[in-house]
C-alpha cells in the first residue's frame, strides 16, 4: 500500500465532505442561509426545521452519498485487499475525514452540520445491512416523535450495539469506532438533548413543505 495514496484520496474524502449542501440549496433556491435560522446548524435537521421537508430530503440523501462515496474511495487503491482489517480500517479513515469535513468545510469557513447523515453514508459503504438496521431505527424514531436529532441519537448509538450484538462484526477499530461516534453524537446534541428533556426541541414537519 502507497501512503501517498492513502494521503491523497483521504483528501479527497475531506473535500467531499465539506460540500456544504444545506447553505448552497438554502441560498440558491430560498434565498436564506439555513445558519442564520433554527438552531443555526448547516445540517439535515436544520434544513427540515427551515427550508421544509422537500428541501430537508435532498440535503439528507446528499449528505449521506458523501459518507458513501468517502468510503468507497478504497476502491482506488487495489494493493489493499477486499475484506481485510485494513480494507475496513481505510475505509473508516475515509468516512472519518469526510465527516471532519462536514463539521469543518473548507468552503464555508468550517463552520458546518454535526455529520450524522454522513456517518451514515460511510457506515452504508462498509456495511449496508448495520447501516440498513441504524436507518430504519431513524426512520422508525422520526415517525413516532418527528425529532430528527433524538432519531439521530438513538439511531447512531444503536450502531455499536448492532454492531457487536446482531451482526457479530469482530473489526477492533470498527467497534471503537462505533462507541466513539455514538459518544461524539451525543456531546455535539447537547444542546438539542436538552431542549428535548424541556420539551422545546422543534419537530420536523414532515410531509408537506415550507414556503
Amino acid at each position: 500500500m502507497q501512503f501517498s495514496a492513502v494521503i491523497f484520496w483521504g483528501i479527497i474524502a475531506y473535500v467531499i465532505g465539506s460540500i456544504p449542501s444545506s447553505v448552497w440549496i438554502g441560498k440558491s433556491y430560498f434565498g436564506k442561509d439555513v445558519r442564520d435560522y433554527g438552531s443555526g446548524n448547516a445540517g439535515a435537521t436544520n434544513t427540515f426545521r427551515v427550508l421544509g421537508t422537500q428541501a430537508g430530503i435532498v440535503v439528507l440523501l446528499l449528505d449521506i452519498l458523501k459518507g458513501v462515496t468517502a468510503a468507497s474511495l478504497i476502491l482506488y487503491i487495489p494493493s489493499v485487499s477486499h475484506g481485510t482489517d485494513q480494507y475496513v480500517n481505510l475505509q473508516l479513515l475515509f468516512g472519518v475525514l469526510a465527516v471532519v469535513g462536514h463539521i469543518f468545510p473548507v468552503f464555508e469557513n468550517f463552520n458546518g452540520g454535526k455529520g450524522i447523515a454522513t456517518l451514515f453514508g460511510m457506515l452504508i459503504g462498509i456495511h449496508y445491512l448495520l447501516a440498513v438496521a441504524c436507518v430504519a431505527l431513524f426512520v422508525v424514531v422520526l415517525l413516532l416523535t418527528r425529532y430528527v436529532s433524538l432519531s439521530s441519537i438513538l439511531a447512531t448509538i444503536s450502531f455499536p450495539i448492532f454492531t457487536i450484538y446482531i451482526f457479530h462484526r469482530d473489526e477492533p477499530l470498527l467497534i471503537a469506532f462505533g462507541v466513539a461516534a455514538a459518544l461524539m453524537v451525543v456531546i455535539t446534541h447537547k444542546k438539542n438533548i436538552v431542549r428535548l428533556l424541556n420539551g422545546e426541541e422543534s419537530k420536523a414537519k414532515l410531509f408537506r413543505s415550507k414556503s
